[in-house]
This record gives C-alpha cells, sequence and structure tokens, in this order.
C-alpha cells in the first residue's frame, strides 16, 4: 500500500452525552496528536443548561504526533466519528491509546466509516 497521500485524510469527529470539561479533555487529546480545526482557544460552551449538547471537530490524521499518556474522564463520553476507511483506522488508534474504548456502533458505505464509540478513563 502506497503510504504518499495527495490529499488529506480528515475525520469530523461530534462528542455529546458529557460535561463540557469532558469534551475539552477528549478534544485536546486528539488536538495532540492530529492537526485540527479547532485550536487551544476554542473551548466547549454549555449553551444551554437542559439541553444536550454536541460538540463538533474535523481532525487531519495523515499525519499524527506523539500519544500523550492517557487523559482522565470524569464520566462516560459519547464519540461519533465519519471519514475514510484508513482516516478512521488512524484516529481510532489514538483514542484506543488515550481512553477505554467500547464500539457501540459502526456503519461501512463505499468510500466512509462511521465509527460510534464509548470512552472512559483507562
Amino acid at each position: 500500500m502506497d503510504r504518499e497521500r495527495s490529499h488529506e485524510e480528515s475525520v469530523s469527529v461530534e462528542i455529546s452525552g458529557c460535561s463540557k470539561e469532558d469534551a475539552r479533555v477528549v478534544f485536546d487529546a486528539l488536538c495532540a496528536c492530529f492537526e485540527s480545526d479547532r485550536c487551544a482557544e476554542d473551548v466547549p460552551e454549555q449553551l444551554h443548561e437542559s439541553r444536550p449538547m454536541v460538540w463538533l471537530g474535523t481532525f487531519e490524521v495523515s499525519e499524527a504526533h506523539e500519544v500523550p499518556p492517557p487523559a482522565r474522564l470524569s464520566s462516560t463520553v459519547t464519540a461519533d466519528a465519519q471519514g475514510g476507511y484508513w482516516a478512521i483506522e488512524q484516529l481510532r488508534k489514538v483514542l484506543d491509546a488515550q481512553f477505554s474504548m467500547r464500539d457501540v456502533a459502526h456503519s461501512s458505505g463505499d468510500q466512509e466509516k462511521e465509527l460510534h464509540v464509548l470512552l472512559e478513563s483507562k
């Protein structure tokens, strides 16, 4: 398989079912490994007290940086990701190194794969 890629390999990630602090832990862990549209100042906000929140980020996974030590979460986090098969596997490797990960569902198409996982502290 040719490791040279002529295009970016991006994965879109949705974080939900958690506090804004846990959403930031997950995004910070992913930002430490991949380039992203989320910057350090882009802190997840809780815009409504009773409505569920979903936080979004896009990560370019063709070149992973060194994976930091596992991060601590205060509760379970739901993560949904969409991207190409290779890109989803790169994201899965980092999530698996950072968190205890449980697959809930996945679906595959011609060119894209969807991943639905629950993340907890290791």
